[in-house]
């Protein structure tokens, strides 16, 4: 047990670090460099050097115990900014995945509609070429069918029906599950993800886990945009910041629901056999949409 605790004591520790103390530290940095230097001498480096001296004779002037003392309130500062950044990532989450709070809610609705009326736009153009080729088509005829296909799984995987790229990817999922399985993934996941076997478990825990990681990286693009206020190239670093995490949440977003889509293919039948619901001797194969229609409505329970 003394090993265990040690080992989650460093691991807590190794958190801590990376996912508060580091970026609010790097972000107190910023504060300073801005205050000192504001919009005039944004890029005066013999200022900059200047004053960074001067900081450093004051701290190596103090006492060692005043030294401690700044240490330690540089740790809880950035620790502090850290969790209300932490807290800001639920936001930066619904705004990228959906649905927006209600004042935002005709804008989200404008947008869904655009995005939707190009999809089926893209489907209409895909079928009739499918339709002007003969059966037996050529391969410059394919690949041109081949191209608005790709175009459609670009835009989203189903019809949309969220108001951005990363939240249709997730209710594509919910509605392959409950259009080709029966599954209604608001109530059958829980249950799904107790009869998955370790591995796939693992592999679903690192996809949200980088995603999570993704919309911490994006959040801190607020603070460092509010900073552009003092010193205005803090606009450039809070692009940078942001489009590193939304780019990162994007290809994190494509792994988790691709995961999950494979979950749903590869274990559907084995939650239907926990469950008692199918034939029994049917061990492999996907799920039938009787099946899953049974299981939604017996994990529903009337609700």
């Amino acid at each position: 047990m003394g090993g265990f605790f040690q080992q989650l004591a460093k691991t807590l520790a190794d958190r801590w670090i990376s996912l508060l103390v580091l970026p609010g530290a790097f972000f107190l940095g910023a504060v300073w460099l801005s205050i000192g230097l504001g919009h005039v001498d944004a890029w005066n480096v013999a200022l900059l050097t200047r004053q960074a001296d001067d900081a450093m004779s004051t701290v190596a002037d103090l006492p060692s115990g005043a030294q401690a003392l700044l240490v330690v309130a540089v740790l809880a500062a950035a620790s502090g900014v850290g969790f209300v950044v932490q807290a800001l990532a639920a936001v930066t989450r619904r705004v990228w995945l959906g649905p927006w709070p209600r004042p935002f809610a005709p804008v989200a609705a404008a947008r869904t509609a655009r995005r939707r009326a190009r999809w089926h736009r893209l489907v209409e153009e895909r079928r009739a070429l499918e339709a002007a080729s003969p059966a037996t088509r050529t391969r410059e005829q394919q690949d041109r069918i081949d191209a608005v296909a790709h175009r459609i799984t670009r835009l989203a995987m189903a019809e949309p029906g969220r108001p951005t790229w990363m939240g249709d990817r997730i209710h594509a999922v919910e509605s392959i599950a409950y259009h080709r399985y029966g599954l209604d993934l608001t109530y059958g996941w829980s249950r799904l993800w107790l009869v998955l076997p370790d591995p796939a478990r693992t592999e679903l825990t690192a996809a949200h886990s980088a995603f999570a990681a993704a919309v911490a990286t994006g959040t801190w693009a607020v603070p460092y945009l509010l900073l552009s206020v003092v010193w205005w190239p803090a606009v450039l670093v809070a692009a940078g910041i942001g489009l590193t995490g939304w780019t990162r949440a994007r290809s994190a977003v494509a792994d988790l629901t691709t995961l999950t889509e494979a979950t749903l293919d590869l274990y559907g039948r084995t939650l239907a056999a926990a469950l008692g619901i199918g034939d029994a001797t049917e061990e492999t194969g996907p799920l039938t949409i009787s099946e899953g229609e049974r299981i939604t409505d017996l994990v529903r329970k009337g609700r």
